[in-house]
């Protein structure tokens, strides 16, 4: 079929294909055994997703040879044709890289990892160095958010919460929708949030792709895939606080990370020294807790629906 490319021992479909391009062949690659008889030999390289164990995706990549030109051009422009289908697939990006979060490696993951992926999947991209706090949601409300495909966040859980109600608050904001308003309905995005994790902790990514890993998500953002999340809007006396999609923490873990963040440079040793601290403190909290139940609901936690509200 059309669609697939054969490679030794498995079938790669087009959607796992990243890029193809036209192989330089040196003299070296010309006097192999094999290819001697060939006067001019041409080649292509496909570069594709391989699925290894526990999630883990890499880039690898088979070269074709052809002894006639034509024909290896033809197959290049055959398999260029079909990732052009694939409209899923973004072409432009906006990335925010957070310097400081984690182990301070983001700018380095990104840019050894990340960033020629992107380049080899022939993604465009603008990045953002943040300098502080809320630069990334700031930021959101005044680039011209249209011309993206998506907005791609290297960091933690914090940075993919910073750039959540960035994006979120600018739909509301151009629809002329109060995010103040409990009852009001918000305008769904239509832009995709994509993580690159490099933080010290990454729960979203994980829980979304399956694992922690900065390759594995770039390779998820390249082939267009799309996780969908319900968000819960949080209000106190008609007043808009934050948005969640992990958890909500209360009491003795709203303390461990006020705590914390007067300590970022420990990196996620923080954690720990501000929750012993924490517990030592010996305060105690008091709380109401209510919930309204669902009416004429069917489902189950072992089926196979996908929560698609709204």
């Amino acid at each position: 079929a059309r669609s697939c490319v054969h490679t030794e021992n498995c079938f790669v479909p087009t959607s796992e294909i990243i890029a193809v391009e036209e192989t330089e062949l040196n003299k070296k690659q010309r006097n192999i055994g094999k290819w001697q008889k060939m006067a001019k030999p041409h080649a292509f390289t496909v570069y594709y997703v391989k699925k290894a164990r526990n999630h883990r995706w890499r880039c690898s990549d088979v070269t074709f040879w052809c002894v006639d030109e034509h024909l290896c051009n033809q197959w290049i422009q055959a398999l260029k044709e079909l990732l052009e289908m694939q409209k899923s697939r973004p072409k432009q990006l906006l990335v925010y890289i957070n310097p400081y979060g984690g182990k301070r490696q983001g700018k380095r993951i990104y840019e050894q990892k990340v960033a020629p992926l992107f380049s080899l999947a022939s993604i465009s991209t603008d990045v953002v160095i943040t300098e502080h706090a809320n630069h990334a949601k700031d930021n959101l409300f005044e680039v011209n958010i249209n011309k993206y495909d998506g907005v791609v966040c290297v960091g933690g859980d914090g940075m993919f919460s910073e750039v959540m109600h960035g994006l979120i608050g600018r739909m509301q904001k151009d629809s002329g929708i109060d995010q103040n308003n409990p009852k009001a309905p918000l305008v769904q995005c239509n832009i995709r949030i994509g993580i690159i994790p490099a933080g010290s902790t990454d729960c979203i990514c994980y829980s979304t792709v399956g694992i922690s890993d900065p390759i594995t998500s770039a390779l998820h953002i390249i082939v267009g895939d799309c996780q969908p999340l319900d968000v819960s809007s949080v209000h106190r006396n008609n007043t808009f606080l934050k948005y969640s999609v992990s958890l909500l923490g209360y009491g003795f873990y709203g303390d461990v990370l006020k705590d914390s963040e007067k300590k970022r440079w420990m990196g996620p040793m923080r954690y720990d020294y501000s929750g012993f601290k924490t517990f030592l403190s010996h305060h105690y909290y008091e709380g109401t807790i209510s919930f309204q139940p669902a009416k004429h609901t069917l489902g189950s936690p072992r089926d196979k629906d996908s929560c698609r509200t709204g």
